[in-house]
């Protein structure tokens, strides 16, 4: 598998979106920026339209099953509900895409995509959005990889952590 394609299939994963794809593209594969970019946010925007609408056509009976996946739904959107809703029926576009752009756990497109079903956005709103929070939180990913690439070197070549 190409480097490439390893940092578009990593951006696309619920788990390191963003955080995982541009620091490993940039500081492990020495891939440039630009490119790990582009590659990372698209990547990230690939299963966001599946999510929604597969969430709009399934969620509600995924939501009242007594099983794990229904208890994790339903833990998920309480979640959200709480955290975001406010914000997001305030701010709408705004709203959703601060859920994204900020680049913590529990925060990204995959969330962005659960919000916007969960608080019922138009889907039109939401992808537009996600795809903006998308952008932002790549923007604030590649500043941070850039930045400490050298920070880690300088801190592995500094006699502090040397033998």
């Amino acid at each position: 598998m190409t480097d490439e394609l390893t940092v578009v299939l990593t951006s696309m994963i619920t788990i390191g979106e963003l955080r995982a794809s541009i620091p490993l593209g940039i500081l492990a594969y020495d891939l440039a920026w630009p490119l790990v970019f582009v590659l990372a946010v698209a990547g990230n925007l690939v299963p966001v339209p599946f999510i929604i609408v597969g969430l709009r056509t399934v969620g509600s009976r995924l939501e009242h099953r007594d099983d794990f996946v229904g208890s994790m739904l339903r833990w998920r959107t309480h979640r959200i509900e709480v955290k975001w809703g406010e914000r997001v029926r305030r701010y709408g576009f705004w709203g959703v895409m601060l859920i994204v752009a900020i680049p913590l756990p529990l925060t990204g497109a995959w969330t962005g995509s659960l919000a916007v079903w969960a608080l019922r956005v138009p889907l039109r709103t939401g992808f537009t959005a996600i795809a903006a929070g998308v952008a932002v939180a790549g923007v604030i990913m590649t500043a941070a990889s850039l930045a400490g690439g050298p920070l880690i070197s300088w801190l592995q070549s500094s006699s502090i952590f040397s033998e």
